[in-house]
């Protein structure tokens, strides 16, 4: 057996590993907003100070809606529209809060954008609770 067989029968394992870390993040990210109020004050005024409308609402929408697609994303439930969520909350902090940061400050966000293209694209995999994976596309003779 080839090892590139090995890896393609065995691909999904990879996008299992990539979910869990993308989803831990995600929620490691906001869980001191979440645990603690004066936590999700200080966002509030870190986004009233690049200019958000309704920082406060801003704030536990951006918060809640990370927590719960990285609990999505691990789950592997409706992985795709977690990751659009993600896409686009990730899109706007990097074009607002990060834009004159340094690519390596960027990386962070970068690295989670990119991770949810992936599973906007690809889907959960075989190892997720709707299998939202990709079909094999048919061999025709």
């Amino acid at each position: 057996m080839r090892i590139t067989e090995a890896l393609d029968r065995h691909s999904d394992t990879g996008v299992l590993l990539l979910r869990l870390f993308t989803g831990a993040r995600l929620i490691y990210g906001v869980a001191d907003n979440v645990l603690q109020w004066h936590h999700m004050l200080q966002f509030r005024d870190f986004l009233s100070a690049y200019g958000f409308p309704f920082p406060l609402a801003a704030a536990v929408i951006c918060v809640y809606t990370q927590l719960v697609a990285g609990l999505m994303i691990i789950l592997g439930w409706h992985t795709r529209f977690a990751a659009m969520l993600m896409i686009i909350n990730f899109i706007i902090a990097l074009a607002v809060v990060h834009r004159s940061d340094s690519f390596e400050q960027m990386t962070p966000a970068l690295a989670l954008l990119f991770a949810c293209i992936l599973f906007f694209f690809q889907g959960a995999g075989r190892y997720a609770v709707d299998k939202t994976a990709v079909p094999e596309q048919s061999k025709s003779s």
